[in-house]
């Protein structure tokens, strides 16, 4: 195989969407010294302070997306809302995009995502599709599916939305027009996750097993907790249940597979992510390597990184409080940047507003249970508020 030179050369990795994922990745090109190109429709997205050019682009524009692709060497994106005909026509073209997109055609929409499952024999929730929400009421209404149902956007869903429990026949007027998915309301012990990165070459590892506690009425992630407080048999059974989904979608970079453990402490996938993920921030302070550098690893076709914890973490997320939008401020941050063992990461957006992701903290230590006290020590007291 012909080695390429990423470091310190001509060499450009490009990749779509300037967030804080983004921002992440770039602390990691920065450290090798791979020059990069970000593209993102925000003038003020986080990647800009640290990308070596930022482009201003629509990424669900083809002829926008193709011209910048054609710029790098390897593309890869940081969300999943970019023009998937441009990535295949750039894949036409030699320039290499991971994932693939085939990859991200097949998770993008939750309806062929699901439908994957099945015909691959990965585990998930029953489930019905339909293509309107005409068609789901009168599901309901015949008796095809029976309250409580998970109610599913096949697309556009993201960070909460998009995703509903319904209790009552009063909740069902409220959801969205479109293609949408009624899922069976599981029964479960725990919502885990497992990060699995794998390259070109099929190397394959997998992350920790990680924890995920919700918001009550959000449907956001509060706190990751990592290693997972289940037994080692149950995560033994989650990593390898990952390495499946990562093989039957022959995947390349991150992927994150959401999972359930039910009742009777089997594990079926929920939903993946193909990038890195909320649920793998704790690991830029916890673990060998962080998932940011071995997305990169991954999609240069470098060996993988130790995934293993060097210490137990909790992250938490930093979202905009309710009542609260304008110009962002970080109340209390003195506060917890006393405690032994925190770090927070501000990702740079300059406008709060209701639960959307500011930031996170992760709090590292060697007891869990002293870590997950932090933790809600560290939520009590940061509050991101407007001017």
């Amino acid at each position: 195989m012909l080695m390429i030179n990423y470091f310190s050369s001509n060499f450009k990795l490009g990749i779509l969407g300037g967030g804080q994922l983004g921002k992440m990745l770039l602390y990691e090109t920065r450290k090798y010294d791979i020059q990069t190109l970000v593209m993102d429709p925000s003038e003020e997205a986080p990647c800009k302070i640290s990308a070596n050019q930022f482009i201003t682009g629509d990424l669900m524009d083809y002829d926008t997306v193709l011209e910048f692709g054609r710029k790098v060497n390897v593309l890869t994106f940081e969300i999943e809302s970019v023009n998937v005909e441009a990535l295949k026509q750039l894949e036409k073209e030699g320039i290499k995009v991971y994932p693939s997109s085939d990859t991200l055609e097949k998770i993008n929409d939750k309806s062929v995502q699901k439908k994957f499952y099945k015909a691959t024999n990965i585990p998930t929730a029953a489930f019905n599709i339909f293509n309107s929400k005409a068609e789901f009421l009168e599901a309901e209404n015949t008796g095809k599916i029976k309250l409580p149902v998970v109610w599913k956007s096949a697309t556009g869903g993201y960070d909460g939305r998009g995703v509903q429990i319904i209790k009552s026949k009063e909740a069902l007027e409220g959801i969205a027009e479109g293609v949408c998915i009624a899922e069976d309301l599981i029964p479960f012990k725990n919502e885990l996750a497992v990060i699995v990165a794998r390259n070109p070459s099929g190397e394959m590892k997998t992350f920790p097993v990680v924890e995920m506690e919700f918001h009550p009425t959000a449907n956001q992630v509060e706190y990751v907790i990592c290693p997972a407080r289940i037994d080692e048999s149950i995560a033994k059974k989650a990593r390898k249940l990952a390495e499946s989904v990562s093989k039957a979608y022959q995947h390349v970079g991150l992927l994150a597979v959401e999972m359930f453990q039910t009742e009777d402490d089997e594990i079926i996938v929920n939903e993946v992510a193909p990038r890195p993920h909320n649920s793998g921030h704790y690991s830029i302070e916890a673990s060998y390597t962080n998932q940011f550098e071995q997305h990169l690893r991954a999609i240069l076709d470098l060996p993988l990184g130790n995934t293993e914890n060097k210490v137990s973490a909790v992250m938490v997320n930093l979202v905009g409080e309710e009542g609260h939008t304008g110009p962002a401020i970080y109340k209390n941050i003195e506060e917890i940047l006393k405690m032994p063992g925190v770090t927070p990461h501000i990702y740079g957006k300059k406008i709060t507003r209701p639960f959307r992701k500011m930031g996170h903290v992760t709090i590292v230590n060697k007891d869990m249970l002293i870590a997950r006290s932090t933790a809600q020590a560290v939520k009590d007291a940061i509050k991101v508020i407007s001017q």
